[in-house]
């Protein structure tokens, strides 16, 4: 059954902007994550609170697979359409209702409730809009051009980035400081309103889906579409397949590289957060022709190598990647971590971001974590710290940060060391794997699976993998950093799993490119 041009025209517009504004709403929070730390939860520990931001981040992420198994079912049972309406009213009123909330000075611990409560509406929403507007939009699209014709709804993701991100930017250049955490970082949130309401118009003019009509009018439609997922052995062994290959590299690329990248300029590198936010931005426009590219690509050559491929130049390219960040956004700081070591030892050293420090050990291991200086650990009598010396300084704090002064330590990026455009390069390389992943991946999840099951076989997966795999990932990079003491230590985590991505991809990988999406 033929669509004609001007319903996938619709279709496209559509599903584009309702995944923009989901995108937008969903990746605003992420953008403002080390804002959130201060307004939202106890202000006595910033490392704590900055992990506390991002695991609230997380928390949306982990929920979206609950999300994706409720719309996915009702996807399969009562259509695209209505689930596809529903999806987006419920992520704009969470948004909406993130910019109205009280802070924690004003009202104590009900404030980070409040947040996670909205965080998990936003997460559930997530959860049934992604699987949705794939399946949504694939089944609209003309079957030799399914790779580049869906590759467009993959650019919601970064054109959200940029949205929140540069109108963020612009909000800190025109308000002072204490304006913008006094009020700016609510005006994102309340804008998203006026996005609801022409997505929602937009949304409300489309039809069903002409695959899922005709299952409707042939009574073929599944009554327990989860449950026939896991019963077909088939389809099981591909929704697995999608969740430690082409879903889990996709988000943990996309995460590294859109996400996790401004925190560490900011937290890590120590650069100012407008200019950590300009490069990520400029970066992030090289995704837009990228993505078509390898969406074409894909439509020309297959979906499996160039899947591969991303997956590769993931693989090998984080780590070097943001080695370089630090070395061209804060020379002083990375020739500080290598001429100068930073040794602690003593009893009680077990420092955790999620408790208050308490032991003296606790303290020093807080302050390092904060000021982002690398340290060895080892266990001793008692405490003793040397900065760059092999005698021992005075343990309290005031003298170990003034020691890590008197030896070099730089408190913020230098503007005038920064090498912009290297950071630009840098971001570029991580760009191109996401590109080679999300370029044809929207028309590969759907390709996968049949028609009867497609919504719910594609959204669960692919939302347990970007909510547990992805969207955890800054977190525990993070989390991993500070426990070590060192801040590219956490990195082994994504590269372990783009690792595993890989090795899952070249062994079992089929290549779908022009499969039936009827059957």
């Amino acid at each position: 059954m033929s669509t004609p041009d001007s319903v996938k025209t619709k279709v496209a517009v559509a599903a584009c902007f309702g995944t923009f504004l989901e995108w937008y709403d969903f990746l605003t929070f992420a953008a403002l994550a080390s804002y959130f730390g201060a307004l939202f939860f106890p202000p006595d520990n910033p490392v704590a609170a900055l992990l506390a931001s991002l695991a609230t981040f997380g928390v949306g992420m982990v929920v979206r697979p609950l999300g994706a198994a409720f719309f996915g079912s009702l996807g399969d049972r009562i259509g695209r359409r209505n689930v596809f309406i529903a999806t987006i009213v419920l992520m704009g009123i969470a948004t909406f209702g993130v910019g109205l909330l009280p802070t924690y000075a004003q009202v104590g611990l009900l404030a980070p409730a409040l947040l996670l409560i909205l965080r998990l509406l936003q997460g559930l929403a997530m959860g049934g809009e992604i699987g949705g507007a794939v399946v949504y939009l694939t089944e609209h699209a003309p079957a030799n051009r399914r790779g580049i014709y869906t590759s467009v709804l993959q650019l919601m993701g970064p054109l959200g980035i940029m949205a929140s991100t540069f109108q963020i930017v612009l909000l800190q250049g025109w308000l002072s400081d204490a304006e913008f955490r006094d009020w700016g970082w609510r005006v994102p949130f309340l804008l998203s309103v006026v996005l609801l309401a022409i997505s929602l118009k937009s949304r409300l003019a489309l039809h069903e889906s002409p695959v899922f009509a005709e299952l409707r009018a042939s009574n073929s439609v599944a009554k327990t579409p989860l449950a026939d997922c896991f019963r077909d052995r088939h389809t099981l062994g591909r929704m697995a397949l999608l969740f430690f290959c082409i879903s889990a590299g996709g988000s943990l690329l996309f995460f590294s590289s859109q996400v996790y990248s401004t925190v560490f300029l900011k937290n890590v590198v120590k650069l100012d957060p407008r200019e950590a936010g300009f490069v990520v931005m400029v970066a992030t426009l090289a995704l837009f022709p990228l993505t078509v590219f390898c969406g074409w690509l894909s439509d020309r050559i297959g979906r499996r190598p160039v899947l591969l491929a991303g997956l590769l130049i993931g693989l090998a390219s984080i780590l070097p990647v943001f080695q370089g960040l630090l070395h061209f956004g804060n020379p002083a700081l990375e020739r500080f971590h290598r001429e100068v070591r930073v040794e602690l030892s003593g009893r009680d050293c077990d420092y955790s971001p999620f408790r208050n420090a308490t032991t003296p050990c606790a303290k020093l291991q807080e302050l390092f974590a904060k000021k982002g200086v690398n340290y060895t650990l080892t266990s001793g009598p008692t405490l003793t710290v040397a900065v760059g010396v092999a005698e021992a300084i005075l343990p309290g704090n005031a003298a170990v940060e003034k020691a890590l002064v008197a030896a070099g330590w730089p408190a913020q990026a230098d503007p005038a060391q920064v090498n912009r455009t290297m950071l630009i390069l840098l971001l570029l390389i991580p760009v191109v794997a996401v590109a080679a992943i999300t370029g044809p991946q929207t028309a590969t999840l759907a390709e996968l699976f049949p028609a009867r099951t497609r919504y719910s076989a594609v959204a669960l997966p692919h939302n347990l993998s970007a909510g547990w795999i992805g969207g955890l990932s800054p977190f525990m990079v993070t989390l991993l950093s500070v426990q070590t003491g060192s801040a590219l230590a956490g990195l082994w985590y994504p590269v372990a799993l783009l690792g595993m991505a890989a090795v899952v991809g070249v062994l079992f990988l089929p290549e779908t490119r022009n499969a039936p999406l009827d059957r």
